[in-house]
């Protein structure tokens, strides 16, 4: 049984995809709905102001999270921003809350994008200790 979903939501295309799948599958299976969107830290030196950046960062990811509380009607759903690698901030937020089920949207990138970057998607599918989903 599924009590608890995670949907990995950074405002993209396949993101609100993958949250409309999720928020099914809550209705579905009268499951406890968890959307995370993971603000991340620059890559570069220490030289620029990494705090202003990380608040910009959470605050858009603030602004991208609200239209779906409305969407998301009257189910129970948790809202969170989390700091860091996206990948690994998904799966600890999973092994931390008790997530059954993990919806993560996928990109379409080039065969070679995926090679050289890697992808989120993978990166959780590899790591997770639950079930992912990854809708298109």
């Amino acid at each position: 049984m599924i009590h608890k979903i995670l949907v990995a939501y950074d405002g993209s295309d396949a993101a609100r995809t993958a949250f409309d799948f999720g928020l099914e599958l809550a209705n579905k299976y009268e499951s406890e709905l968890h959307v995370l969107s993971v603000a991340r830290p620059p890559d570069f030196g220490t030289e620029v102001e990494t705090e202003a950046i990380i608040e910009q960062s959470r605050h858009h990811c603030a602004q991208v999270l609200h239209p779906l509380k409305s969407r998301a009607g009257g189910r129970a759903t948790k809202f969170e921003i989390a700091v860091g690698h996206p990948a690994e901030q998904i799966v600890l937020y999973a092994e931390n809350h008790g997530i059954d089920h993990i919806v993560v949207g996928h990109r379409g990138r080039s065969v070679f994008e995926r090679w050289l970057v890697g992808s989120v998607a993978r990166q959780v599918i590899a790591y997770a200790r639950c079930v992912v989903t990854i809708v298109r």
